[in-house]
């Protein structure tokens, strides 16, 4: 949905038109908050079902070591149909990043992008779901424009559209303001315009984060929010703990440059044989949790998933692993999520962020997550690398904040060798500045220019 800059956002911030965009973004944080909860309250029921109940209803008293098959192989099937058949093609692929520039989707693509992360997600790929989830909340926010206005103007349809996806990701990460800064960061807005989105957006997260709560106290089923309560108390930096900090930024900007090559060198190979690739990428997520449980003895669900729900037990029992189970565990993770990157659609935030709780032992999971998280379009320092700082009291000790740039150096020194440069986002230029007595150019809904 290509938009116009307004000549002048400061004088829209102090519009009547825009009190009663803020009005709209709150009205709409309510339904949009609801289906977002109520789709991830779904996703976990189908994984319950799936992994724990429908073993033991076919007579077998736990999941048996090959049942990843069943639904990864499924996933597969599902996903590549949704993709080819139906209009949207299921959402863009995660191997891009957050996409900007490209607009929410059509309301006539939200049953593909739903279908598609819902066979993704409750089936086992190794993705999350706030991809998914923020196109969610954007489309039912461009629905929601064209229900009260046909005629409303591309500008009105954008902003609602990020207020949207602000409710859809409230409490997703802890906080409605870290899902705020992983929004700004996906915009790609900046200047006044960013205060122009951002003020309706943090009214509609802060309204959806609100019925998160409320819904979680009618039904009991959560709030689905990232968080690793009881964390120790955290002393004095050491220097062998900076100079872990260090090894850990920089091993981490080479596993997340692998894991996007990965993704991204299968992808072309998947998509000229959709119906056929997707399964048999299933099958080989579904092989790597295999490998792993047969290997050491552990769930298979260590490897599947987006590790949201696994981060804070794994973190808690982290002492029950041994050095080889443990990295075991970060490579069959790290291969099984490069390989969901390459066929189906979710979101590449939450299996990076367990990739660097994977490292905690190593006493820095924040930089070993930076890079994973950078790669996709994420960078800001601003957001860090914890969900919650109530919930990871790990993230602000200072060798976790050293282990970012290390991690962000490493990253920049490998582009120049040809690997970084296949692990960026891809983001479309903002339009130039118009000259006087020209219009502006079309772009997407970006104020470079009108930054000081």
């Amino acid at each position: 949905m290509p938009v116009t800059t307004p000549s002048d956002p400061l004088a829209l911030l102090r519009s009547r038109s825009y009190l009663a965009l803020l009005a709209l973004a709150a009205i709409i944080g309510v339904p949009i908050s609801a289906a977002a909860y109520f789709f991830l309250a779904l996703v976990s029921k189908l994984q319950a079902w799936i992994f724990t109940d429908l073993p033991k209803d076919v007579g077998f008293h736990s999941e048996p070591l090959w049942w990843p098959v069943l639904p990864l192989l499924l996933a597969g099937v599902l996903v590549s149909l949704t993709i080819r058949y139906l209009p949207g093609k299921g959402g863009h692929s995660p191997a891009d990043g957050f996409k900007v520039g490209g607009g929410p989707p059509a309301p006539i693509e939200l049953p593909g992008v739903v279908l598609a992360a819902f066979a993704t997600l409750g089936l086992g790929v190794v993705l999350g779901p706030e991809a998914p989830l923020i196109a969610l909340g954007g489309g039912l926010g461009v629905l929601a424009v064209r229900l009260v206005k046909r005629d409303a103007p591309a500008r009105t349809s954008a902003v609602v559209a990020a207020a949207g996806s602000f409710a859809a990701v409230s409490t997703l990460l802890g906080s409605p303001l870290l899902g705020a800064f992983l929004l700004m960061e996906a915009s790609g807005l900046g200047g006044a315009m960013l205060e122009l989105v951002l003020v309706p957006g943090l009214l509609a997260a802060g309204i959806g984060s609100l019925v998160f709560i409320g819904l979680d106290h009618l039904t009991g089923l959560g709030t689905f929010s990232l968080a690793i309560p009881g964390l120790p108390h955290v002393g004095s930096p050491t220097g062998a703990e900076f100079l872990w900090a260090l090894a850990i930024g920089v091993m981490a900007a080479l596993a997340g440059s692998g894991i996007r090559w990965l993704g991204l060198f299968l992808r072309p190979h998947v998509e000229r044989r959709m119906l056929l690739a997707t399964p048999v990428v299933g099958l080989a997520v579904a092989g790597l949790a295999i490998a792993f449980a047969a290997g050491t003895g552990k769930g298979s669900s260590e490897v599947l998933f987006s590790g949201q729900a696994a981060l804070g037990p794994f973190i808690t029992h982290s002492a029950s692993y041994t050095v080889g189970a443990l990295l075991l565990l970060l490579v069959c993770k790290g291969l099984a999520y490069g390989a969901s990157l390459s066929g189906f659609r979710g979101g590449p935030t939450f299996p990076a962020l367990f990739s660097g709780g994977g490292r905690r032992r190593a006493v820095a999971p924040a930089g070993a997550a930076a890079c994973l998280r950078r790669r996709h379009g994420h960078r800001r320092a601003a957001r860090g690398d914890a969900p919650s700082p109530a919930d990871l009291g790990l993230a602000g000790h200072p060798a976790a904040v050293l282990g970012r740039p290390a991690s962000h150096a490493a990253g920049h020194r490998g582009g120049r060798r040809g690997i970084r440069g296949l692990g960026k986002a891809h983001i479309t230029p903002a339009p130039a500045p118009a000259r006087p007595g020209e219009a502006a150019a079309p772009g997407r809904f970006k104020d470079r220019a009108t930054e000081p």
